[in-house]
């Protein structure tokens, strides 16, 4: 027996949402795997059996252009700089690999965006960032999202409070906007990854 029109219609809908969230999801983990992959083969050709990387200029400023050439945009000194400092600040989390045939690829689950972890990275605290991460992946947060939480001071609050769940539930009951995956594909680290001409990251919508 065929649905009713309206269920027919929500059914199709749900499944468009669901689509569209996989992908983001699966572009999104592709990116930041792959830049996890890269900033450890940076930090282990800088390191070179010394105890901490130095990213020498001499290294990256080739790699750079080389890249840049190949790949277009994403890959200046300062983002390769940024991938190495990702590995070095997640390697630990890390609790198995699995081989490729071009090296050690994580198999961590980056649930977040990059410009999520170019922000949590640069929190020193190890347990506050795993707040952060914990919050961003559990709530869907966009990236302006968790800055605003850091910026209110969200994990100091419930840290000092008696009251912790609700802190919490006050806080996401005020400021919670879901992400959406049309301002995922926006993002202009999606459009450089992809290798999207710079004008779409003005005009990109689902037909183009």
């Amino acid at each position: 027996m065929s649905l009713p029109s309206k269920d027919l219609y929500q059914t199709i809908k749900t499944l468009l949402h669901d689509a569209r969230n996989q992908v983001v999801r699966s572009v999104n983990t592709t990116m930041v795997h792959t830049y996890f992959e890269i900033g450890r083969l940076i930090v282990d050709h800088e390191q070179a059996g010394k105890e901490k990387a130095l990213y020498g200029q001499e290294t990256l400023k080739p790699l750079s252009v080389n890249l840049t050439e190949e790949f277009g945009k994403g890959f200046s000194v300062t983002n390769l700089q940024q991938m190495g400092a990702f590995f070095l600040a997640y390697q630990n989390q890390q609790t198995s690999s699995v081989k490729s045939q071009k090296g050690q690829i994580a198999s961590a689950k980056f649930t977040l965006s990059w410009s999520h972890y170019l922000k949590l990275m640069r929190i020193s605290h190890l347990e506050e960032r795993q707040f952060y991460e914990i919050e961003s992946s559990k709530n869907n947060w966009s990236f302006r999202e968790l800055e605003r939480q850091f910026a209110s001071a969200l994990y100091e609050r419930i840290v000092l409070s008696r009251d912790k769940k609700g802190v919490l539930a006050d806080n996401l009951q005020k400021y919670h906007t879901p992400q959406k995956p049309e301002d995922v594909v926006k993002d202009p680290y999606i459009l450089e990854f992809l290798g999207l001409k710079e004008e779409y990251k003005y005009t990109v919508n689902y037909s183009d």
